[in-house]
């Protein structure tokens, strides 16, 4: 009989290959461990936001008391729309990054039409120590609000503990302009200065850059070409910013009651006037009379209690609602359903650059995408272009006016806002409006082309490298930026550029209806300010925002204001942007992440990268794409 094998003994580990076993399964199990407390600390964090969003939604439909203050004090850049996603932007207001902020104008002067008509709102104090103006029509926008909410009977207050003259054009508007003993109030007057490579690129590093440009007056690229600006560069400039700082002081003298003059003699004798208040800045204003009196922010408070109601409660010591709550507010009192024929408005801020481009920036075909998703919505009956941008690509900002025409040919009428600057391609988006209107400062016109092409060779001849090699044609490789830059490659660049010029200057011509002559000698590059834009056959009327689609309104038949809606189409945000934005804006919300320091990781991925202008001209310059030789732009660096 056979008998059973008995079962070989287990085989014996390699006491190598044991330590690595297990080694791989510590790390495995560590691995799980550390998933799963990530996973239930991530659930956990995302009921509690829900918790807290909730009773935040409750909060916000609180209803306001009577006799309540509303107390502006906006904090960060003033712009007609978010450059930053809804995550990134209640992130970066969640870690108290005040340099990252934005307001949107849109949003500023809704809360100061409100608080007009809202019998709850006694008065409005003003706090525009942190607020970054962009310009000057814009401001101009936001003073006429203020104006029209005093001329309703409503106390309007500023305080500052120190402010500049942006700032206190809006200050002024104030019925009291309050300043801090130890703060400051100086107007100065308009600069524009920048710096010139020239020395630096040419001489000491040997790059050579070639531009190539229509216009005596096209001065964007010169700090490259260029040690100084050029003569007709400081005309130009000198005409059209001498003409904005008049009518700044203008404004100041009229709602402070002063003579415009005696404004400007303060400034010639700034140092005079300064030594005469012993150095002290406060007293120097209250001399002035920019100011109504100096008082510490325990003093202006003590005074708003005197004036309305004490809430030991509230912020200051009276009741009183912020600017950010008081915007809820109104954003929650919307229907919700409105089914009234709308007037589109469609923002084109920033550069313009080709591609599908994120808010804060004008992409050739992201823009023509929102218009045209208002030329194809029925709802729509008209659209408003609310333009704020000093140009970029031909070919993109041709992409968005041909949008323009699409509209007006689907029987839609197109009305253009220019905000504080709408200038070269800013103005070629413009133009076939059925109306254009501007500020008197709007910085608006340099109709002109250029392109710029660095040449490297005699760079790296200085480091010892050199390009050579063969090619088919005389000009195979006529465009390597290592390679010296034959004079007929110059010459088929200037021609693109000069064919560029005269399309633009063609296209003004048959959109403004006159001579290509005439739009030549207001063109060439040349930069004016909305008033001399108007003289000049560039605009047709002087307003802002409100006067476009009260227009826009009219020319689509809609009737009266309460008869249509007025609607802006945008990047809708997701809905958990939208439900992060609002924890993170909430007070419990803001004090879970900056204290976790959650909101400082995630805002080091989610914001977006800022672009320069010179970054913006370096990279068309180096991008020619679709094979061109050179990349046409219509750009204005024409800021203070």
């Amino acid at each position: 009989m056979n008998q059973p094998v008995p079962p070989l003994p287990p085989a014996r580990r390699n006491p190598v290959a044991s330590f690595f076993i297990g080694l791989w399964d510590v790390m495995n199990f560590t691995r799980r461990l550390i998933l799963n407390l990530v996973f239930f600390g991530l659930l956990f964090l995302l009921l509690v936001m829900f918790v807290i969003a909730a009773g935040m939604g409750a909060g916000a439909s609180k209803s306001l008391q009577d006799r309540t203050t509303l107390v502006i004090a906006p904090e960060g850049r003033l712009v007609e729309q978010f450059s930053a996603d809804p995550v990134s932007r209640a992130l970066a207001k969640a870690v108290g990054d005040n340099g990252a902020e934005e307001i949107q104008l849109r949003d500023l002067l809704r809360v100061i039409e409100s608080a007009k008509e809202d019998k709850k709102i006694e008065r409005v104090v003003l706090e525009l120590d942190k607020l970054q103006p962009s310009g000057f029509a814009s401001l101009r926008e936001v003073a006429a609000a203020l104006q029209d909410l005093r001329a309703s009977g409503k106390q309007l207050v500023a305080y500052s503990e120190s402010m500049g003259q942006s700032q206190y054009l809006l200050a002024a508007q104030a019925d009291e302009v309050y300043l801090d003993p130890m703060g400051s109030v100086v107007l100065e007057g308009l600069g524009r200065y920048r710096q010139y490579f020239r020395t630096g690129l040419q001489d000491k590093l040997g790059v050579d850059v070639h531009l190539f440009k229509v216009g005596e007056y096209k001065s964007a690229a010169e700090p490259y070409v260029l040690d100084a600006a050029s003569p007709a560069s400081k005309e130009a400039d000198l005409f059209w910013m001498n003409d904005v700082w008049q009518r700044y002081l203008g404004d100041i003298a009229k709602a402070r009651r002063l003579d415009p003059a005696q404004l400007a003699a303060g400034i010639d004798t700034l140092p005079e006037g300064i030594a005469a208040a012993g150095g002290d800045l406060a007293k120097f204003a209250l001399q002035q009379k920019l100011v109504t009196s100096l008082k510490t922010r325990e003093e202006f408070e003590d005074l708003m209690i005197e004036r309305g109601v004490a809430d030991d409660d509230a912020d200051g010591g009276f009741r009183n609602v912020d600017f950010g709550t008081y915007l809820g507010q109104l954003d929650a009192r919307r229907n919700p359903v409105d089914n009234r024929p709308q007037v589109a408005v469609v923002v084109a801020a920033g550069e313009i650059s080709g591609g599908d481009l994120p808010a804060g920036r004008i992409g050739g075909e992201s823009t023509s995408a929102l218009l045209r998703a208002a030329r194809d919505d029925e709802n729509v009956k008209s659209v408003v272009l609310r333009v704020n941008s000093p140009g970029g690509e031909v070919f993109a900002s041709e992409q968005i006016r041909r949008e323009v025409v699409a509209l007006q040919a689907a029987g839609k009428p197109v009305v253009v806002s220019m905000g504080d600057l709408a200038a070269s391609g800013g103005y070629w988006i413009s133009m076939n409006a059925d109306r254009i209107y501007a500020d008197p400062s709007t910085i608006t016109g340099s109709i002109g082309i250029f392109g710029m092409v660095p040449n490297f060779s005699r760079a790296l001849d200085k480091i010892g490298v050199h390009t050579d090699g063969v090619g088919t044609t005389r000009f195979a490789g006529a465009f390597d930026v290592t390679r010296p830059m034959d004079p007929a490659v110059g010459q088929v660049i200037q021609t693109v550029i000069n064919k560029g010029y005269a399309d633009f200057t063609g296209r003004v011509a048959d959109a403004r209806k006159k001579p290509v002559e005439a739009v030549d000698e207001v063109a060439r590059g040349r930069v004016w300010s909305g008033a001399q834009a108007k003289e000049r056959g560039l605009v047709d009327a002087f307003g802002g925002l409100k006067d476009a689609v009260a227009d826009a309104a009219s020319r689509a038949k809609l009737g009266k204001a309460d008869a249509y809606r007025v609607r802006y189409i945008e990047k809708a945000a997701t809905p958990f942007a939208q439900f992060v934005s609002g924890f993170a804006g909430s007070r419990a919300g803001a004090w879970m992440l900056s204290d976790s320091g959650m909101a400082r990781m995630m805002l080091a991925r989610t914001m977006p990268e800022v672009d320069t202008q010179l970054r913006f001209v370096e990279n068309a310059a180096r991008e020619k794409g679709n094979g061109a030789p050179v990349k046409a732009l219509a750009y204005c660096f024409c800021g203070f």
